[in-house]
Order: C-alpha cells, then sequence, then structure tokens
C-alpha cells in the first residue's frame, strides 16, 4: 500500500544539471483531476507512527495537545472501514491522531501547514523514467513557496495527507522540493495510484 512505502521526489524539468532523461518538455498528463474542493484535505507532519492494531480503552479526545491525551487516543482509535467520526471537523491548528483507512496504520499528526486549497491539479501517471505508476500535484503559488519551504526544512520526515480526519497516504520526503511540482511515488498499482490523486483532489 502506499504509506511506509511512498516516497516523494522532486519533479526536474527544464532544470540545469538533471538527472538523465529529464528534458524541459513537460511530464504526460495522465488521468488528471482539478482540485474540486480543498477544504477539507489538510498536510500534516507526522510526529509519530503506530503498526495497527485492535482498538483498546474508551474513546477519547484525538485532538489532545497532552502526550498521555494522545497515547490514550491512540490506544482507543478503531481504524476499521467506514467513515471517521470527525468526518473532517478536527481542528487545522490542533494534533490530530488519524489512522490510515486501508492498512490501519496508526498516526499522531502536528497541525496543519497546508491543504487543499493550495493545490491546483493532481494527476496519476507513469513515470517515464521507471515505468513505474506514480501521483504528481501541481500547487498554487503560494501553496508552492510554503512547501518549497517546509520540505528544506523537514527532509527525511514523513508528511501526511489527511483528508475528512483519515490518513490518505504518508510519504517520507527526499528533498527540499521547489518549483511547485511534486511526484508520490511508491509500491502502488496504477489503480490505487488514480484513487489517490481523485481523493486528493476531492473527487
Amino acid at each position: 500500500m502506499r504509506n511506509i512505502l511512498v516516497a516523494i521526489a522532486l519533479v526536474l524539468l527544464g532544470v540545469t544539471g538533471c538527472q538523465s532523461g529529464v528534458s524541459g518538455q513537460a511530464e504526460p498528463e495522465g488521468d488528471s483531476f482539478a482540485i474540486k474542493d480543498g477544504s477539507l484535505l489538510r498536510f500534516r507532519p507526522v510526529l509519530a507512527e503506530f503498526p495497527p492494531g485492535p482498538a483498546t480503552g474508551a474513546a477519547t479526545d484525538r485532538q489532545s495537545t497532552d502526550p498521555a491525551g494522545q497515547q490514550a487516543a491512540v490506544a482507543a482509535l478503531d481504524c476499521s472501514e467506514g467513515p471517521d467520526p470527525l468526518d473532517g471537523r478536527d481542528d487545522p491548528a490542533l494534533p490530530l491522531v488519524s489512522c490510515d483507512r486501508v492498512q490501519g496504520t496508526k498516526y499522531l499528526l502536528g497541525p496543519a501547514f497546508l491543504t487543499g486549497a493550495d493545490l491546483s491539479r493532481a494527476n496519476a501517471r507513469l513515470d517515464t523514467q521507471s515505468g513505474g505508476p506514480l501521483v504528481g500535484l501541481s500547487f498554487t503559488d503560494a501553496g508552492a513557496r510554503t512547501w518549497a519551504d517546509w520540505t528544506a526544512a523537514n527532509v527525511g520526515k514523513q508528511v501526511a495527507m489527511v483528508l475528512k480526519s483519515r490518513v490518505l497516504t504518508a510519504p517520507s520526503i527526499q528533498s527540499a522540493i521547489t518549483g511547485g511540482e511534486t511526484q508520490i511515488t511508491g509500491k502502488f498499482t496504477m489503480d490505487d495510484a488514480r484513487r489517490l490523486a481523485r481523493d486528493i483532489a476531492g473527487g
């Protein structure tokens, strides 16, 4: 699936000194999705990751700022399929305990620093170099500046893309990402890539 094995890479288009096979021409767009409603998508830093496991204990505050409260929320969180009880009503300024909707990996996430409103498009296509599926993200001008600053300061760390309070994917940052274009690559199929691109776009 997408969570642990996914990595984010910089799109190198028309930049001198780039890897072989990269030209000044745009990558083929593939299945492209315009951002419909970016208000429910949030980019949050991953502070901690926990393996899937059954929920233990009573439901508790998933946006607690207290470390003990956060641990209790991780233990009590039920990652089974179905809508998230918060359903997008999480406060972006507070931490969030969430999980991947497919694998059930649990996460402690920091406050959001970007939303879907900072994106313009998401697309699924094949990488012209590796031939594997990838998801491409295009940021707005303001989003590109914030993304460049955040990735430069967080190389090697994970970022979670959270839709309606559930984690869609939590890739690792491989390098500072400038220019407003980003690729998400990993161990997923073309159908996985299309689904992820469509979910990021709010479709």
